[in-house]
């Protein structure tokens, strides 16, 4: 795993199935992490020999943030870990995308997994970016490769009165993204998908069934 010191690899990486020998990377060393530049595709490759999956959560994770803070994690970066995971024979690349990259979808409208990308802006870009390199990887070598559309991830069950009816909908727990991250893993006989990761909110900007009918997940919390 990838960026396993972040916001949603802190909260997810203990939730993961025990059975899992996992190894947690991070830009830079600390308690349980080893350091991994995904920039550097000769320190991915070494670091990905012999893994059955990659679950690649590095990146700058503001909507906000300029071209220059974005490039190299989640331009330069996804390019590197998507290619060594292609070039290391590795079963399954899990990456991680973002509601972001269809943000531009009329409000209104439900988004499905296979809606096309339709970014509002350069971050949501750079998650469009990634999913079209898994969509490469997975047509020109062995690994297949679930793209996740990360929906509004909070630790905490967001609070109605802080919080948009927006961001409420598209809400994804820690227990619910660690289940998409293993649904993701251990799925059968993909190639390439996009899937939307949200919990189980009764009201849904993005729909789910495809997630759920394709990659077995079971979501159980609610925003609501």
């Amino acid at each position: 795993m990838t960026g396993a010191g972040g916001l949603i690899g802190r909260a997810v990486a203990p939730l993961l199935p025990a059975g899992w020998d996992l190894l947690s990377t991070d830009l830079r060393a600390a308690d349980g992490l080893y350091a991994l530049d995904v920039t550097d595709v000769d320190a991915c490759r070494a670091a990905f020999a012999g893994a059955d999956a990659v679950v690649h959560l590095a990146a700058v994770p503001d909507p906000d943030a300029s071209w220059e803070l974005l490039l190299p994690a989640n331009v330069v970066g996804v390019h590197q870990v998507a290619r060594a995971a292609g070039e290391c024979g590795v079963r399954r690349l899990v990456l991680a995308s973002s509601l972001q990259a269809v943000s531009a979808t009329p409000v209104g409208t439900q988004i499905r997994s296979t809606d096309p990308a339709r970014p509002a802006n350069l971050y949501g870009a750079t998650k469009a970016w990634a999913e079209a390199l898994g969509s490469w990887v997975a047509a020109t070598t062995a690994t297949s490769v679930v793209a996740l559309r990360i929906g509004y991830f909070a630790v905490q069950r967001p609070d109605a009165e802080a919080v948009s009816a927006a961001e409420r909908a598209a809400w994804l727990s820690p227990r619910d993204a660690a289940e998409l991250v293993r649904a993701a893993v251990e799925a059968d006989n993909l190639d390439f998908v996009v899937a939307n990761g949200t919990s189980a909110n009764r009201y849904r900007r993005a729909d789910l069934q495809d997630t759920i009918d394709r990659l077995g997940y079971r979501p159980t919390d609610d925003a609501w």
